[in-house]
């Protein structure tokens, strides 16, 4: 008797089992001179700290860059990255603009068509009218 083997290797799911976080690293520039950049030198200098103590899983980066906008740039495990610009926000709204950064998964948007989606094939098979004797064709 020989032995088969699985023909289908199950699919890792993100959420059964572990949870990994898809968010790797999160890099964060300012400017010191800029007005643009009043709150992000805020945020960084009250909030970023208490952020980066709950998360010890994402690397933060912190670097100035002279007479330019503040930005947030997310990498992601996949290699993927969003940058997102936080000229003239408040630290509240920069902390929200972070944690977004932090839940997303660095894939873009997509539109969903079907309201199920599953990895798994369907146990029936595709449907044809011309399967089975019912209808005369």
């Amino acid at each position: 008797m020989t032995i088969r083997a699985l023909e289908k290797v199950s699919v890792g799911q993100n959420g059964i089992g572990a949870f990994i976080l898809q968010c790797r690293k999160i890099d964060v520039h300012y400017c010191d001179y800029s007005g643009s950049s009043r709150g992000m030198n805020s945020f960084i200098k009250s909030q970023l700290s208490k952020f980066a103590s709950k998360h010890p899983q994402i690397e933060f980066v912190v670097s100035p860059r002279p007479r330019k906008h503040p930005v947030l740039i997310g990498h992601y495990i996949n290699g993927k990255q969003k940058s997102i610009c936080v000229k003239n926000m408040d630290p509240l709204q920069i902390l929200k603009k972070v944690e977004l950064l932090r839940d997303a998964s660095g894939e873009k948007v997509k539109r969903v068509n079907k309201p199920v989606t599953s990895i798994n094939e369907s146990v029936r098979g595709v449907w044809s009218p011309y399967h089975g004797s019912g209808m005369p064709v």
